[in-house]
Formats: structure tokens, C-alpha cells, sequence
């Protein structure tokens, strides 16, 4: 189990990491919010996994998953959100040769 459990909580930070990168390598906002709400959806639920594997059958565990549930749900609603907010108030999506 507890090999598992890091399995986990590795492959969470490699996509908590992926998504920090995103946020630094991508050209415009739209591409920056997508990175990150997918990586770090998929990272966190990863690392939380693990977390609760890592625990076993305790309160903490239950806990956890609650938490890892509420992530899982609210994180890409709220990528979504901001999206669509700048999209609405008028920020252009960056295009090639960087004209919008």
C-alpha cells in the first residue's frame, strides 16, 4: 500500500509541476488557464489519492477524499469561470504570428 501511495503522491507533484510550467511557458491567458486546470485537477486528485491510501481506513482519509471531491469539482467549474469572464470583458485569444 504504501508503494501505491507514493506512486500517487509522485505522479501528483510531476503534474503540480507540468501545470507550474504551463503557467510559465504558455503565450496568453486562455492557454495558461487551461494548463493549470487541468494539470492541477489531475495533481491534486493524484496526490490526495495517495494521502488517503497512505493513511488507510481513518477519519483523515475521509477527509481527505471530501476535500479531493470538492477539488475535483469546483477547480475546472472555476477555470471555466475565468475564461469566460476575460472572454466576455474582451481579451482576444492569442493567435500565430501574435495578431488577434
Amino acid at each position: 500500500m504504501n508503494i501505491l501511495a507514493v506512486i500517487l503522491i509522485i505522479g501528483g507533484v510531476f503534474f503540480l509541476t507540468v501545470g507550474s510550467l504551463g503557467v510559465i511557458r504558455l503565450p496568453d491567458f486562455y492557454s495558461r488557464t487551461h494548463a493549470v486546470g487541468k494539470s492541477d485537477t489531475l495533481g491534486l486528485l493524484l496526490a490526495m489519492a495517495g494521502l488517503a491510501i497512505y493513511h488507510g481506513w481513518h477519519i483523515d482519509s475521509l477527509k481527505i477524499l471530501l476535500v479531493a471531491v470538492f477539488v475535483g469539482l469546483s477547480n475546472p467549474t472555476a477555470s471555466h469561470a475565468l475564461a469566460r469572464a476575460a472572454l466576455r470583458k474582451g481579451l482576444a485569444p492569442w493567435t500565430r504570428g501574435g495578431r488577434t
